[in-house]
């Protein structure tokens, strides 16, 4: 089965550049719509984009009777990786918001498409500065470079407009990036996107002290962060440029090259401590982690249940932190991410649907409010998710807490009381190749049929509870407080590179009555472990779902995972249980 995005396909595909290719309007002509409901002029901007000037490729959809006189707000909007302002979903947003009233400007982001330069990765400073050169445009104080100028935006003084943001992915970050520095954007709708670039390549769910980022390097997600960089460096070759900003050095053909010194260092599978701190201190800086606190644009943070890119904890991170500083922000879990996930009734960006969905219903109150200036109108709960058990989605005040307990029992069982663990030990031990599998990240994406999860004996322990008895709704990140004993790690562990330490995976599954069991949405939680001699806690991917009456909840740590890179060597792991000292299994249950 497919799992690629819906609204995102071929920003995603590896095999985006087909679409990459198809002819573009001529600049500065406008095109009538056939319903003559707005009209499309393709533009360009030469833009500055840090210490260098960039031109930026855009279409401007003119909603009809919209000019000076009868001005109406603006919608920007570009491309998830990989993709265009032309792709599926993009040039949709344009029409969709355009058809809607709203005056559209839709642009292939800085290295893609037909624009210029280096792929920056949505630097606040490169990718958010030019964007806000096309802000500029809209607020009628500098013109496209043919001297179209936009004098029929809404303003709310002098060179502001009123314009929102509103894109998926890599489409998503640029709007937190543009807004942490040009604060004329007035509301912000960045969907299935990141919050911290090391969390998202290279996961450590243990020890992080704030949102999602820790300290200590984490597991390298080999399969995602590969597949995006060679759709980068194909870039050139996908669409034939003379732009020669284009092209960087030898061996970094498209990316800036910190960028390729990241992925370089973790392909190398050494992880020294200054090199490592160099990678974490850049994949930060161009990650909406590092500058938040200057984003004070409304946030509506749209994250997908099915993503094991960019997973719930990364909205969750963003959500709080804003919250936290007074940003007027909501968040809303829908059904699918990079991952799949797609269901009918949910918004669907390649149709336009956003009358007809629950999140797209979202989206129009949060222009309504923010960028019409009604305050009357209800912009809806401050946290909504998507519930594949029942009718539409579930709301709360705000994503829910842990609140049951669960113990790991020295026989394998999962209890709910610290008297009911038996005294034991159970050893597990990796192999030099991954033997337990979550996913092939790129397999739906590109077409591959991806076997079904599995662990093999010998190589990870499970914690099964007992049948429930009633339905069990779990809806955020479970936790896990674990303590391991590994001789073998803790003599290597402190050598200086990280690449020493030890290497675990955590996950949850749901196993019905028959045996068979499911990895929700193919979600494990990566961990290098800091330190061996004491105990830890992983923080899980959030999920949402319900276990059945009759299911049982399995948890299981493992010793590898296919889409990661593993441990250094094999190295034995035991965990011991006793009823005063054993590891907890906490859960976020609803109802």
């Amino acid at each position: 089965m497919s799992r690629a995005v819906p609204g995102f396909r071929r920003p995603l595909t590896l095999l985006a550049g087909a679409a990459l290719l198809a002819p573009l309007a001529l600049t500065g002509v406008p095109q009538a719509s056939a319903t003559e409901r707005y009209t499309v002029t393709a533009l360009e901007f030469t833009v500055r984009a840090g210490d260098r000037s960039c031109t930026v490729d855009a279409d401007l959809y003119r909603p009809a009777g919209v000019d000076a006189r009868h001005p109406a707000p603006a919608v920007l909007a570009t491309n998830g990786f990989g993709g265009s302002k032309s792709d599926g979903s993009t040039d949709v947003i344009g029409r969709s918001f355009a058809e809607r009233g709203y005056v559209g400007l839709v642009y292939s982001g800085l290295g893609f498409g037909r624009s210029g330069c280096l792929i920056t990765l949505d630097d606040p400073a490169i990718d958010g500065e030019a964007a806000s050169g096309l802000v500029d445009f809209l607020a009628g104080t500098r013109a496209a470079d043919d001297g179209t100028k936009a004098d029929y935006v809404t303003s709310d003084g002098p060179g502001d407009p009123v314009v929102g943001m509103i894109g998926g992915s890599y489409g998503g970050a640029v709007q937190l990036a543009t807004a942490s520095a040009d604060h004329r954007v007035d509301a912000l709708v960045p969907l299935i996107t990141w919050n911290d670039l090391a969390y998202s390549l290279a996961p450590n769910a243990a020890g992080a002290p704030r949102g999602v980022s820790s300290d200590t390097p984490g597991v390298f997600k080999w399969q995602w962060s590969n597949g995006f960089y060679l759709m980068g460096e194909g870039q050139p070759l996908l669409v034939p440029s003379l732009d020669p900003s284009r092209f960087g050095s030898l061996g970094c053909l498209h990316f800036a090259a910190r960028a390729c010194d990241t992925i370089r260092l973790l392909n190398s599978g050494r992880y020294p401590t200054a090199a490592t701190r160099e990678m974490l201190t850049y994949a930060r800086s161009v990650s909406p982690a590092s500058y938040l606190s200057g984003v004070t644009a409304p946030t509506l943070l749209v994250q997908g249940q099915a993503d094991s890119l960019f997973n719930l904890n990364e909205a969750t991170a963003t959500y709080r932190a804003l919250e936290a500083q007074g940003t007027a922000t909501k968040m809303i879990w829908q059904s699918w991410g990079h991952s799949g996930g797609s269901v009918p009734g949910e918004l669907d960006l390649g149709s336009g649907n956003l009358e007809t969905s629950y999140v797209g219903q979202r989206i129009l109150a949060w222009f309504d409010r923010y960028l019409h200036h009604d305050e009357n109108t209800s912009t809806g709960p401050e946290f909504a998710y998507y519930r594949d058990w029942g009718s539409g989605y579930g709301t709360a005040a705000g994503v829910p807490g842990l609140s049951r307990t669960m113990y790991l029992s020295g026989d394998g069982a999962l209890v709910d009381s610290r008297s009911k663990v038996a005294r034991g030990s159970r050893q597990y031990a990796n192999w030099l190749l991954p033997t337990s599998h979550s996913e092939s990240s790129l397999a739906g994406i590109i077409g591959l049929t991806d076997p079904a999860p599995y662990d093999t004996e010998g190589t990870y322990l499970g914690w099964t509870g007992p049948p429930l008895t009633s339905p069990l709704d779990v809806v955020g990140a479970p936790k896990a407080t674990l303590e391991v004993v590994s001789p073998k790690t803790e003599r290597v562990q402190n050598s200086g590179d990280a690449a020493d330490k030890l290497v675990l995976f955590a996950k949850v599954y749901d196993v019905a009555p028959d045996g068979t069991q499911k990895l929700v949405n193919r979600l494990v939680a990566p961990v290098r472990v800091p330190d061996v001699t004491r105990p830890f806690t992983v923080e899980l991917p959030g999920i949402v779902h319900r276990y059945e009456a009759g299911h049982r909840l399995r948890f299981v740590v493992a010793g590898s995972d296919t889409a990661y890179f593993g441990n250094r060597g094999v190295k034995p792991v035991t965990v011991v249980s006793a009823p005063g000292d054993t590891g907890v299994l906490e859960l976020p249950v609803v109802g």
